[in-house]
């Protein structure tokens, strides 16, 4: 649908407003795409999250310049100066047309009666410039809890993390391997005109000197590549993958890992792909369909075992686990609004229970790769070292690897605004009978 009902900024304050009611940015924001054009779409998504990466330093500022809080009717208005305070202060749009079309998409949004706020906010934004940070969230554009977190945990790499968090992720591709080598596939970008170079650990990783839409990428519908994070295609050199094994990707969508799994090795018996949200399946079938390749899809809880689970023991299981998501908030960093401190020790319990849960269906001598997208110690080694403590019939593996630090149990992965995610990986094996 092209037919555009309200103005890009009115847009833009209503998907705000949903990601603060609690719906991520992958929810709400395609519906207000439906409604522009293909070639003003990425504009809209591009004030989205740019407004939710320095969100809580944009709220300071709108505090500081508002004599009091609007009412909670008017609240998209607080979202719509947001947003154009995101654009004055971030991006190189014109100042006068952001404080005209901001008024403009105040009206449309059916609150006439607040454009001469909107006007004057905006204007003294203009005139003064932006205020110093009032507390440690606005100065590092993270909510308090997550800034005192990471300065307990990582105290001499906490800046770091913020910086990382707040910077633009590259676009990093993963070849195909049944398709082309990564030299292969380099020589192919350089002929249209695309800048890129290998990544430094993953063995079929390319990453992009600038982002490009995927269409320009060479063979791209026909399965050539994949856009993943070098951090995330660490997966497959875990797990020590061989013709005629079973493995299982639980909680597998959007089906990134399980692509990577199948390229990596042509041969195995069967790959199962699992997952709870009947929403995202789908998206796991459509990338094995671009791709040319065959997984056994699932909907199911893969903790409960006896809803799905045939009895045949896997010989590799990835668990990638539900997890705070802190290691790629710069990729979505609509997570500074939607995470809460109080989610930690509910996602830590169910981690748990996965990891105990899979171990009863690996078959001796089997291999699990443990694997979360989290900077938090809670999430990572804590969880392995509790399993630890809880069998007798678990061997911890030290990969050996160049990546990543040791944790004791397991090697995590910081974010690093040159390349990839915040990750955190354990190699655990079952020992024969």
């Amino acid at each position: 649908m092209n037919d555009r009902s309200q103005p890009m900024r009115a847009l833009a304050a209503r998907v705000l407003q949903s990601v603060e009611n609690g719906q991520s940015l992958t929810q709400c924001l395609p519906p207000a795409l439906n409604q522009l054009a293909p070639n003003e779409r990425p504009e809209l998504q591009a004030i989205c999250y740019g407004t939710c990466r320095w969100f809580h330093r944009l709220e300071d500022e709108l505090d500081q310049r508002l004599k009091k809080p609007l009412r909670k009717q008017d609240r998209v208005v607080h979202h719509l100066m947001l947003v154009a305070l995101f654009q004055l202060r971030y991006s190189q749009q014109a100042t006068y047309a952001v404080l005209n079309e901001t008024v403009e998409a105040c009206r449309a949004l059916g609150k006439p009666n607040l454009t001469g706020l909107v006007n004057g906010v905006l204007r003294g934004a203009e005139r003064d410039g932006a205020p110093d940070p009032g507390d440690d969230a606005a100065r590092f554009s993270h909510p308090v809890w997550m800034v005192e977190k990471l300065r307990h945990n990582w105290p001499d790499d906490w800046t770091a993390i913020l910086a990382a968090n707040n910077a633009q992720a590259p676009m990093t591709l993963r070849v195909n391997a049944l398709r082309f080598s990564r030299e292969d596939y380099l020589g192919h970008l350089a002929e249209a005109g695309i800048q890129a170079q290998v990544t430094a650990f993953a063995p079929h990783g390319i990453q992009l000197d600038s982002p490009v839409p995927v269409d320009r990428l060479p063979w791209f519908a026909d399965g050539a590549v994949s856009v993943q994070d070098e951090a995330a295609q660490l997966c497959t050199t875990l797990l020590d993958l061989a013709p005629g094994q079973r493995v299982l990707d639980a909680c597998a969508a959007p089906g990134g890992k399980t692509c990577a799994i199948l390229e990596a090795c042509g041969e195995l018996e069967e790959v199962v792909a699992i997952d709870e949200s009947a929403e995202r399946l789908p998206r796991v079938q459509e990338n094995l369909d671009r791709l040319d390749l065959r997984a056994n899809l699932q909907e199911a809880d893969a903790a409960d075992i006896d809803q799905w689970w045939n009895g045949q023991p896997f010989d590799r299981i990835l668990l990638d686990v539900p997890c705070s998501a802190s290691g790629v908030i710069r990729r979505h960093p609509d997570i500074k609004l939607l995470r809460r401190e109080s989610d930690i020790v509910p996602l830590a319990s169910i981690q748990l229970g996965l990891l105990d849960a899979m171990w009863k269906i690996l078959k001796p001598g089997g291999r699990l790769v443990y694997a979360t997208c989290s900077v938090f110690p809670q999430e990572n080694h804590r969880i392995i070292q509790r399993f630890l403590k809880q069998r007798s019939d678990v061997t911890l593996v030290d990969p050996d690897v160049t990546w990543g630090r040791d944790m004791t149990a397991g090697r995590q992965l910081l974010p690093n605004p040159d390349s990839h995610d915040g990750f955190f990986y354990a190699v655990l094996e079952k020992p024969e009978l």
